[in-house]
């Protein structure tokens, strides 16, 4: 594993969620370059290597991705093992297809470890099945913050009947409301908005379509957080990582 840099996913927030691969990573690892959203109890499994953080997050003073490129670049290059930790999966919202590419432009080699993206396992904890049978055909995953600014196709996404998970999501609830309603998709679909998924502190809000934006404002929502709107998000009865608060709906009867 020496001379080589491993973009590993180390999952939504659980540290129990992590692979057998990306704890093997982790112990061979010379140096590992460290998200925010990571654990901090996933570095039990660093024996050893440097730990660097390499933050970005939305808002808040970031790590420039160039920067990154030219760390796992020059550590590789002194024949080092090299981790590039990150929340979630690498390669969903993740930037990790954009740094195996930079990467192999450079002459190093890159090996990919997947982790489970938090919008899976969020919606698991709630007891949301993101492609129930006979209930949803299918899951788009997308993200409510683009690079350009440019925008989603939201009629497609609204008529696409498949459940929709949106990362990112939080300071654009307003928008994605009104352009999902605007593209078709009925008001009283349910939504569910997940925070911290997977931790202990995970919690859960309730809704539909038409009041998302003020059940999450009555909720104090905070990212990082998950949306995940249709049908399936209206057919779990439990919370169960809800810290004694119940699950907010906008219409009790649904």
């Amino acid at each position: 594993m020496s001379a080589k840099v491993w973009l590993v996913g180390a999952g939504p927030g659980d540290p129990e969620l992590l692979t057998l691969k990306a704890v093997r990573a982790l112990r061979e690892a010379d140096v590992v370059l460290i998200d925010d959203l990571v654990n901090d109890a996933v570095l039990e499994h660093c024996t050893g290597a440097r730990i660097i953080p390499v933050g970005k997050r939305g808002g808040c003073r970031s790590t420039p991705q160039a920067f990154i490129h030219r760390l796992m670049l020059r550590y590789a290059r002194q024949g080092k093992c090299v981790v590039r930790l990150k929340g979630g999966d690498p390669c969903i919202f993740g930037r990790g297809g954009e740094e195996a590419q930079w990467l192999r432009e450079h002459g190093v080699d890159v090996e990919l470890v997947n982790g489970i993206t938090a919008g899976l396992a969020g919606a698991t904890q709630c007891d949301i099945s993101l492609t129930l049978r006979g209930v949803a055909r299918g899951v788009t995953l997308v993200t409510a913050h683009t690079q350009d600014g440019s925008s989603l196709n939201w009629q497609a996404l609204a008529q696409g009947g498949t459940t929709l998970v949106i990362y990112m999501g939080v300071a654009k609830l307003s928008e994605i409301r009104e352009q999902l309603l605007a593209g078709g998709m009925a008001a009283d679909t349910p939504v569910a908005m997940i925070e911290n998924a997977s931790l202990p502190h995970q919690r859960e809000c309730r809704s539909d379509l038409t009041a998302m934006e003020q059940a999450a404002s009555d909720f104090q929502l905070k990212s990082p957080a998950i949306l995940v709107i249709g049908a399936v998000a209206a057919r779990a009865t439990t919370t169960l990582w809800e810290q004694g608060l119940p699950a907010m709906t906008a219409d009790q009867s649904a």
